[in-house]
């Protein structure tokens, strides 16, 4: 049975708005990140860039110094506003100073806690060193090229 005219312009009509979802969906599946890069060198830098940084991180070891001011022992002396603070909200649960110095006080402990890191990078032979460090740019450089436009 042959199709009439107002069927024929509703199908092409539908048959145009498939036509451009399938379109819109291809360029959005194509790779990493929607680009055309390719999602196996996405993967392959992935890889590359946990392994580096894994080998990296294994090799700093971090230690901690005494946490002094002006010479002195300063850990005692951060505590005075976190208690302070927690001892005017056990008061006034509303009080304004009370939540500022208890926050100013956590943010001094945390910040005097980092300021006495010691940092160091562990002895290793130069191959070891290069191999960390290439895996680690190579895989970010490689997950950077996945995501640029062809």
């Amino acid at each position: 049975m042959p199709l009439k005219d107002y069927e024929k312009q509703d199908y092409e009509t539908y048959k145009s708005v498939f036509d451009e979802q399938m379109q819109s969906i291809e360029k959005k599946a194509r790779g990493a990140g929607g680009t055309s890069g390719g999602i196996g060198t996405f993967l392959a830098g992935l890889a590359m860039a946990i392994a580096g940084g894994y080998l990296f991180m294994r090799n700093v070891n971090v230690s901690t110094g005494y946490w002094t001011i002006w010479g002195y022992s300063g850990f005692g002396m951060s505590l005075f506003p976190l208690l302070i603070g927690i001892g005017m909200l056990f008061f006034n649960g509303r009080s304004k100073l009370g939540w500022l110095l208890t926050f100013a006080g956590v943010i001094i402990i945390f910040v005097g806690i980092i300021a006495s890191l010691n940092v160091y990078f562990a002895t290793t032979n130069l191959f070891n060193t290069l191999t960390m460090l290439i895996l680690l740019v190579g895989g970010i450089g490689l997950v950077a090229k996945s995501l640029k436009e062809k």
